[in-house]
């Protein structure tokens, strides 16, 4: 007896979802524009999550290759996104933060804001004054010719290290090796070609130029270092302690508070950088996300608006069917299945759109930003998935209800 009424239940259901599927088929044009609202919907928040997940893959992409124990500490105040720069930092500084036991190594910068030109072409790169420990620190490494030696530092020598992209833009075909471009009013000898390194931190390091830092300073006139870069020889957060402490004792700042607004310089770290971009990326894919998700609500106003009007057309075949049996149960069931896989196959549909559209816009991104990759949030885009059936289902509970307490005489005089 049970078998057999499981049997007769199930039979039912298979009659249900038929009927629900003929009544989604019979006008297929206006089922898809029902789903449109749904489609678009969990596209958005699809494109939306990848993009997110795909920004924070290249991120921290960004901030690995740096080393998440680089530190640069920078002269001035702290203020938002706009920092004050000063001239409160000194090279003497720079030699006592470099015997601190929780610093590995240290190369004080000194940035040059000229052109430099070989015979008639000339560039605007990214100019440094660096001394022999940077390029180890920085990953750079040397494709011909060679690198700055401690002599080259200490005796102001006029050499200089392009990037690759600066030494092809000046040179062309010519070999750069021994040639002398000029900085301003001084001439220097291109001794090495830095290997292709690409991007670091979103900063193309193939277009930086390097040169001694006592030759920077000679070329600017600057006696203050531009920043500090060093590395943590443990751990990150008690290196940048230590820096602090050691900066506010030479600079005769008393700051118990640890109020930053009260130093002349700040610390900042890749890992640090990495903890701030991360936070802000995810705050704009969840804002972007919770605006994409309004398409869904959208949707689902629209499935409610589109079964009211089928119960409508369809009042005589509602009446038919109680008038041989059917139970309001199984109206019910029938107008909710209909709603149900009318959003489950727009969100499917809305996954696929979504998940495509990503991918073609990794594809475009990849040729600005090679280490952009395309990324999919699963968790996320089944929660969309999850949304839009769920959307049928409170959108539809109206119709359905609506559908089922209709009177069977009334049904079949309705005209």
């Amino acid at each position: 007896m049970k078998i057999s009424l499981s049997n007769s239940r199930l039979m039912l259901l298979k009659d249900t979802l038929k009927i629900a599927l003929r009544g989604i088929t019979t006008n297929p044009s206006r089922s898809f524009l029902t789903m449109l609202g749904i489609i678009i919907g969990v596209s958005s928040v699809v494109l939306m999550t990848s993009i997110g997940a795909s920004i924070q893959g290249l991120i921290l992409s960004q901030v690995s290759s740096i080393g998440a124990d680089t530190i640069v500490v920078i002269p001035g105040r702290e203020r938002g996104l706009r920092p004050e720069l000063t001239n409160s930092l000194t090279f003497d500084d720079a030699a006592e933060i470099e015997k601190l036991k929780t610093v590995s190594k240290i190369s004080p910068v000194v940035t040059v804001s000229e052109i430099i030109s070989y015979g008639r072409e000339d560039q605007a790169p990214e100019i440094m004054g660096v001394d022999e420990k940077f390029f180890a620190m920085q990953g750079v490494k040397i494709a011909r010719g060679r690198l700055f030696e401690e002599t080259d530092v200490r005796g102001a020598k006029p050499v200089i290290v392009l990037g690759k992209e600066i030494a092809e833009n000046l040179f062309a075909n010519q070999d750069p090796l021994d040639k002398r471009v000029k900085i301003g009013d001084q001439s220097l000898t291109v001794i090495g070609i830095a290997a292709e390194i690409g991007t670091q931190g979103f900063n193309n390091m193939d277009k930086r130029t390097y040169i001694p830092v006592s030759t920077a300073r000679v070329i600017s006139g600057k006696k203050f270092p531009t920043v500090i870069i060093l590395k943590s020889a443990d751990q990150v957060d008690l290196t940048i302690e230590d820096v602090k402490s050691l900066l506010r004792q030479r600079h005769r700042i008393k700051n118990p508070e640890n109020d930053a607004s009260k130093d002349d310089f700040f610390v900042r770290s890749a890992a640090q950088a990495l903890d701030i971009l991360g936070t802000v990326t995810v705050s704009l894919t969840i804002f972007l996300s919770a605006i994409a998700g309004i398409s869904l609500v959208v949707g689902g106003i629209g499935i409610m608006n589109i079964m009211l009007v089928a119960v409508t057309e369809r009042t005589r075949e509602i009446g038919l069917r109680k008038a041989v049996g059917a139970k309001k149960a199984d109206i019910l069931k029938q107008f909710l299945i209909e709603s149900i896989v009318l959003t489950s196959i727009g969100g499917l549909i809305g996954l696929l759109t979504g998940l495509g559209i990503s991918m073609t816009g990794a594809l475009v991104a990849q040729r600005f930003l090679p280490d952009y990759a395309f990324a999919i949030s699963i968790p996320s885009a089944l929660l969309a998935l999850f949304v839009a059936a769920a959307t049928g289902l409170i959108f539809g509970i109206y119709p359905a209800k609506k559908a089922a307490e209709l009177r069977p005489i009334e049904a079949l005089r309705y005209e």
